[in-house]
């Protein structure tokens, strides 16, 4: 929930509610332009509407420049005040980002990364800015070039620039990137070894989850390293098959299989030793129920997936009950002494925010941090925890932010006295009343008054097992 100074009672600009709609400027202006788009009627013929299509896409072009311009104004209004305050140099301006991400409500690296754009394009790009404000290239178009000349010196991207004031309404998207790039590397002068060492510097692995319960593994690589690593990985699938092993997987399948058992050791893709956290409901684990599994921090997993996943996985595989409250579904409550968020209780946190607790940010959480601070009374405990990542939580830290939270929600004030308000998702993703389909094998079967109860799964069985192991 966004909250606009000019609608709080306290602020010396309050008009009512809905009152910064109302001032007279361009906002006023935008406001009325917006309502007269959701209230327009479809086109009464083809030509109109791809008429309207045209129209539209030049107004969303201009409105991103103008938006792009607002951008770097905010930043440099940020860096004066900054310096007013007495923020060292290195911090001015820093998290205008973040700020702008809630005015567009994305995530705070999406908002820095926009800030960047937006600042080549306005200072560094006016080519390129002058089509985007005319609506002759789209925001896609005017970030490729962004991007590409982002590590030109000023003078150089706007050499390249110039250049490509005729191309980048007629090219494509993909042949404008490949264009930006040439030309970016023509002109450069810096040595191309010393950017190969510092694009090195950046190697990294990502994980990104995908639907039906599957995720994308990702290196980013020296060149030669990538080319090593998947010819090796070929070169094993093509083996297995020669030798006459595994007819019954593809060759992406087995290349994929390979890599999971040489990254983790084991000797099967499908035994996950490694530490992985699956919640679920009872019903979803111990018989047939829908509502699926989830992986905090990357999603759900689907409910039958997941029970195969803990019956065939011959891995030590441990289970504990959670308990989560029947009116919002929100993980219960825990406290502790310590002053660091450790333990059962930082897990609990992770658990309970899934990904970073500020609004519209969904980086993996890296800090449990006290929503007050300790020098300022805030105790050890779940409603004065919140996770964050790392950016998020520096950023409260910085004058002007304010983080208010209790176990159900979080408000964010910003700088400018906005506040962003959201509510601490549910422990499990599901339906407030069951969906349509087959009911759950745990319904009783009442027939002349016998009721049949369902024979035990396989997961139960497990079940029973690992609680005879691990409690005698």
């Amino acid at each position: 929930m966004f909250t606009h100074p000019a609608n709080d009672p306290d602020h010396p600009e309050y008009r009512g509610p809905g009152s910064w709609a109302r001032t007279p400027g361009i906002t006023t202006d935008i406001d009325r332009w917006c309502q007269t788009l959701r209230d327009l009627e479809p086109a009464d013929d083809a030509w109109e509407a791809q008429t309207r299509i045209r129209a539209l896409e030049e107004l969303t072009s201009a409105a991103a420049a103008a938006q792009a311009r607002e951008a770097v104004a905010f930043h440099q209004y940020r860096q004066r005040e900054d310096a007013a305050n007495d923020v060292p140099k290195r911090e001015q301006g820093k998290y205008a980002g973040n700020e702008i991400a809630l005015a567009k409500r994305v995530s705070p690296s999406t908002g820095r990364k926009f800030l960047s754009t937006s600042k080549a394009v306005v200072n560094d790009l006016p080519r390129t800015f002058e089509a985007l404000a005319s609506g002759s290239i789209s925001e896609a178009k005017a970030r490729i070039i962004a991007d590409e000349t982002a590590w030109l010196t000023p003078e150089e991207r706007e050499f390249v620039d110039e250049e490509l004031k005729d191309r980048a309404t007629a090219a494509g998207s993909r042949r404008l990137r490949t264009e930006a790039r040439a030309l970016a590397a023509n002109v450069s002068s810096d040595n191309a070894h010393e950017r190969a060492e510092s694009a090195r510097a950046d190697r990294h692995v990502s994980l990104k989850a995908l639907n039906n319960g599957m995720a994308q593994l990702s290196a980013t690589l020296p060149l030669q390293q990538a080319v090593a690593a998947y010819e090796s990985l070929e070169a094993t699938a093509a083996e297995r098959g020669m030798i006459g092993q595994d007819f019954d997987r593809t060759r992406n399948q087995l290349m994929a299989d390979i890599f999971v058992e040489r990254l983790t050791g084991q000797d099967s893709a499908d035994n996950v030793p490694t530490e992985v956290h699956v919640v679920m409901e009872a019903e979803s684990l111990f018989s047939d129920g829908r509502v699926p599994a989830w992986i905090p921090s990357y999603g759900p997993l689907p409910a039958k997936t997941a029970r195969n996943f803990v019956a065939a996985n011959r891995a030590r595989t441990f289970i504990r009950r959670m308990f989560t409250s029947p009116d919002t579904g929100q993980l219960v409550s825990m406290d502790s002494r310590k002053r660091t968020f450790r333990g059962l209780l930082r897990r609990m946190v992770v658990f309970r925010d899934d990904v970073c607790r500020t609004p519209w940010c969904d980086a993996p959480i890296k800090h449990a941090d006290h929503v007050t601070p300790v020098a300022e009374g805030g105790e050890t405990e779940w409603s004065n925890a919140s996770g964050l990542c790392a950016a998020c939580n520096y950023a409260k830290e910085h004058p002007g932010w304010k983080h208010k939270a209790t176990a159900d929600d979080l408000t964010v004030s910003t700088p400018t006295g906005e506040e962003f308000e959201t509510a601490t998702p549910p422990f499990v993703t599901k339906f407030s009343h069951p969906p349509p389909g087959p009911s759950s094998s745990s319904t009783e079967n009442a027939r002349d008054g016998v009721v049949d109860f369902p024979a035990p799964s396989p997961v139960e069985e497990l079940f029973d097992k690992l609680v005879l192991r691990d409690t005698g």
